[in-house]
């Protein structure tokens, strides 16, 4: 009877410290011992152990509740400004006005004349005024304004900056034909005659040179040439197109539509530095100051599957990285064979803490090296970049359409993309089961939020084309009511969009980045 109330004592205060044991209270004796059994749980742990906090409410004495303060009023939060963007329509419009706004300077110097000579310098003259403004034009849409790559798009601008090129290279060859025709016969000469005549001109050498510049990137950008330069080549080339804006600039200095008028020659000077203003500012700026800031270094790198790597990378401030799911960074990596190059690939998770990550594919000789990187090695981020993120939502349902390791952006926003259980597809196009990437992190994101995953395997050209229209909209009910973030290859973008505007989802609702390099 004395041992059960030592017992009921020890029992009893063990209780009242947060905690219960239970053990042989003979351990001496020669009787078997009941084995050892100890649970420990303090106040704050109680929520993971409901059965124990039910059996502490019994045994214990009632407490009296600690007087709660009262709640100290807060500010009202400030939610941060949505980053500026620019829309497709305004961008448009924009150079439409200032293309406009050229055409009106040209009319306002134009003296009508019947002559043929008349007719073709005045010719020149408009061809040259408008090829100065789409030089402009386009390095505004590479200079890498946040408000442009996140309302376009970067995949978009370079289309847009490709075709542009191609209406500037013709406005420049129409006004280097027309000058010389209008010369020639103003002179009365022959062709090769005004020409090396023009050439003792050192306004007019220096277009010419800045002109040969251009047609040189345009060659280079062709693409049955594009395809045999290799990319570092491909940009170098590219730099020169800054070159031939300097040496176009300073033959406009010296014409007559421009050096004429004072207003007109004061406001294209504006504009032209302006332009330059950018380009320095974003293009090496702003990713000096980032690395500076941010203090970029790879910590590992982990293979995801035949010929892909995931890259992780550690800093400090990182969550002062305006980064959205679905964008993209511009890597420079300072190793010995990779630090005169900034790659483009996307987050492949968002970011997280002090580190963030990417996801690469070897398709290149660059994108080989960059899996024997080392863990220490710097690197520089300059972005974000890219349109493929959630502001561009209008619906409560959304289908993510995945090709290949065009996965990436699209992993980061199948984790953040706010949505009820069913409310996130996602589509994932692969040749094999063993192509898929980061397939472990997709199936623990479907199962933690109740999304839906599909795997779609098999070759491009087998009979069943799993892209195909009615087999959408046989994975995906109510289609048509969908968003849908489509990203991979371009054949495979453009014959999923084509599959989908069949399927009856409109257009204007199939935001695409095909993944290329």
């Amino acid at each position: 009877m004395a041992r059960l109330t030592r017992l009921q004592r020890f029992l009893k205060g063990a209780l009242k410290n947060g905690r219960t044991a239970l053990t042989s209270p003979n351990r001496g004796s020669a009787a078997p011992s009941v084995p050892v059994v100890t649970i420990e749980a303090v106040d704050q742990e109680l929520a993971h152990y409901p059965a124990l906090s039910a059996y502490r409410r019994q045994t214990e004495p009632a407490r009296r509740a600690p007087r709660i303060p009262p709640r100290p009023r807060r500010a009202p939060r400030v939610r941060p400004a949505a980053p500026a963007r620019l829309t497709p329509y305004r961008l448009r419009a924009g150079i439409r006005a200032g293309a406009l706004l050229v055409t009106a300077l040209w009319l306002a110097q134009v003296r009508p004349s019947a002559r043929i000579d008349a007719l073709f310098t005045t010719g020149a003259h408009l061809t040259g005024l408008l090829a100065g403004y789409g030089v402009l034009v386009m390095l505004f849409l590479m200079a890498r304004v946040p408000a442009v790559e996140h309302g376009i798009g970067a995949d978009r601008l370079a289309r847009h900056h490709a075709r542009g090129g191609r209406h500037v290279l013709t406005l420049c060859a129409a006004h280097v034909v027309l000058a010389l025709c209008g010369y020639a016969a103003h002179s009365g000469t022959d062709l090769v005659t005004t020409v090396a005549e023009l050439l003792g001109y050192p306004g007019l050498a220096a277009a010419t040179a800045g002109t040969a510049l251009f047609a040189a990137v345009g060659v280079s950008s062709a693409r049955a040439v594009r395809r045999r330069v290799g990319h570092g080549t491909w940009r170098g080339l590219h730099l020169l197109t800054y070159v031939g804006a300097a040496l176009a600039f300073a033959h406009q200095l010296a014409g007559p539509d421009i050096a004429s008028q004072p207003v007109a020659l004061g406001l294209w000077s504006l504009l032209h530095a302006g332009v330059a203003v950018l380009l320095v500012w974003y293009r090496l700026v702003v990713p000096v100051r980032q690395a500076l800031r941010h203090e970029l270094r790879v910590v590992e790198v982990r293979p995801e599957g035949p010929g892909v790597v995931s890259v992780l990378m550690r800093g400090r401030d990182l969550h002062q990285l305006p980064a959205e799911p679905g964008q993209f960074f511009r890597w420079r990596f300072l190793s010995r064979r990779l630090w005169h190059t900034a790659l483009p690939f996307s987050l492949s998770a968002p970011v997280d803490g002090d580190h963030v990550r990417i996801t690469v594919k070897a398709v290149g000789d660059h994108t080989r090296r960059v899996r024997r990187l080392r863990p220490g090695v710097r690197v520089v981020a300059t972005g974000p970049f890219g349109a493929l993120t959630a502001h561009r939502r209008t619906r409560r349902k959304v289908l993510l359409l995945a090709g290949g390791v065009g996965i990436t952006p699209l992993r980061a926003l199948f984790e953040t993309l706010p949505g009820a259980p069913g409310d996130i597809t996602l589509l994932y196009r692969a040749h094999d089961a063993e192509q898929l990437v980061l397939r472990e992190e997709l199936e623990s994101i479907a199962a933690t939020r109740g999304a839906c995953l599909h795997y779609l395997l098999g070759s491009s050209d087998a009979a069943y084309d799993p892209l195909a229209p009615q087999a959408l909209r046989d994975l995906v009910p109510e289609l048509t009511g969908h968003d849908v973030y489509l990203c991979g290859p371009p054949g495979m973008t453009e014959a999923a969009t084509a599959a989908l505007v069949r399927a009856g989802v409109p257009d204007t609702r199939i935001y695409a980045e095909s993944f290329t390099y």
